[in-house]
């Protein structure tokens, strides 16, 4: 999706204990981790040093995480265990054989505590050549601003003029809910026998139409399609990582050198989050 400069790469091995560590996920995901996942490489950190742009709104830094998948499949929980364990966002380049796709979650600090990170929605990009041309960063001024532009570029629904990225992710939700009724009333419908109760459903629809017309969906309720997202992809509780989280000052601390000999000073931002 994107080309990232080059004082970005960061470049570190990231073991998957290390996320077990600080994740503590159950054995059947750390099965999934094995079956699934290849290797993890903390490819590219955009800060305020690698890109001179300042922190805003608690984003002091967003990671880019490369996967080596052993298939095609990813379960969600995968990705998600390893945003509990870093604090910070991330976009996910997920890899296999000679294609790539691209997956994010629009994660941000939490309003009541900042040391808490609030998953909304999460986002998959479908499979493409691993040599199809990337475009440049987008423009911005902050950080902040970066992630948003970031995250909308991994969303199908396009936003409304002035529509926040928090409201952008709203709107999606509520249309994937919608989506999902909508479903399930059909169901109903092609299994019901009483002609008042077919009346019912069948206004349900009509509503369900219109309010996804009113949401921005273009299309009729009886032609959904599935979310362009991962499963189970909806608001989560907020989540906050058990014990310490891993950021890049603690990865070399622990051995974990970066391939090819390259290293970056830490960010300010890492150090104070780390002794939080």
């Amino acid at each position: 999706m994107f080309s990232y400069p080059p004082q970005t790469l960061f470049n570190r091995v990231l073991p998957k204990s290390k996320i077990y560590a600080h994740a503590k996920p159950g054995r059947a995901v750390k099965e999934l981790f094995v079956s699934r996942i290849g290797e993890i490489v903390w490819k590219h950190k955009l800060s305020p040093e690698t890109l001179k742009l300042p922190a805003r709104r608690g984003i002091t830094e967003i990671q880019v995480f490369e996967i080596a998948l052993k298939s095609e499949e990813c379960e969600t929980v995968l990705l998600r265990t390893i945003d509990k364990a870093i604090p910070f966002p991330i976009l996910f380049q997920l890899t296999h054989a000679d294609r790539i796709r691209f997956a994010a979650s629009f994660k941000r600090p939490s309003d009541a505590d900042a040391s808490q990170w609030v998953i909304e929605s999460s986002f998959v990009l479908p499979w493409q050549s691993a040599t199809a041309e990337r475009t440049p960063l987008p423009v911005a001024l902050d950080l902040a601003a970066l992630y948003d532009q970031l995250i909308r570029r991994h969303i199908s629904l396009a936003p409304r003029p002035g529509e926040s990225i928090r409201d952008h992710v709203a709107r999606h939700l509520s249309i994937e809910a919608k989506q999902r009724e909508a479903q399930q009333v059909e169901s109903r419908l092609a299994k019901e026998k009483q002609f008042s109760r077919k009346i019912e459903l069948n206004q349900r629809l009509r509503d369900l139409t219109w309010e996804l017309s009113h949401l921005g969906l273009r299309q009729p309720a009886a032609a959904f399609p599935e979310p362009a997202c991962w499963p189970g992809s909806q608001r989560t509780a907020e989540e906050k990582p058990e014990g310490s989280s891993i950021t890049p000052h603690s990865l070399s601390a622990a051995g974990c050198e970066p391939q090819g000999g390259s290293r970056l000073p830490q960010s300010k931002a890492s150090s104070s989050i780390q002794h939080s």
